[in-house]
Formats: C-alpha cells, structure tokens, sequence
C-alpha cells in the first residue's frame, strides 16, 4: 500500500477547511494557533495512514497543500 505525507502552508491557508472533509482518513483538523493573517490554519496529523491520494490538494482553492509520496522505509 502507498504510503504518504502532506504539508500545509500555513500563511496560503485560509481556513477553509475543504481539504479536513476530502481526507478519507480524518488526518487533516484545523491548527490551534493562527496565522499571521488571523486564520487558523490546517495541521496534518503524520501518525496517521496517509496513502497520498491527493483529495486534499485537489480541493485547496489557495494550493497550500504539497503532497508527497513515500518511499519504503521512509518516515
């Protein structure tokens, strides 16, 4: 099975929140400090079976999202 990460720009994000609700793993939740702009931001929890299935950089209107594909053995 694929395994992934994300990262979150934290200052692109708005706080939309349409990526928590595309994660089919609930990995994403809204952070508990804001950004410079007076948002809360998106945090991912890395604990979690991300598979890289990119459904939460396909619904960012602001491309804060990266996601990347992890190789065997890789943390």
């Amino acid at each position: 099975m694929k395994r992934g990460k994300i990262e979150i720009d934290r200052e692109r994000c708005k706080g939309c929140l349409l990526c928590v609700h595309a994660c089919p793993f609930t990995l994403i939740a809204v952070d508990s400090s804001m950004n410079s702009a007076g948002v809360y931001p998106v945090t991912f929890s890395s604990g979690g079976r991300c598979t890289a299935c990119t459904s939460c950089y396909r619904v960012c209107p602001d491309c804060a999202i990266t996601v990347y594909e992890l190789e065997e053995g890789e943390v």
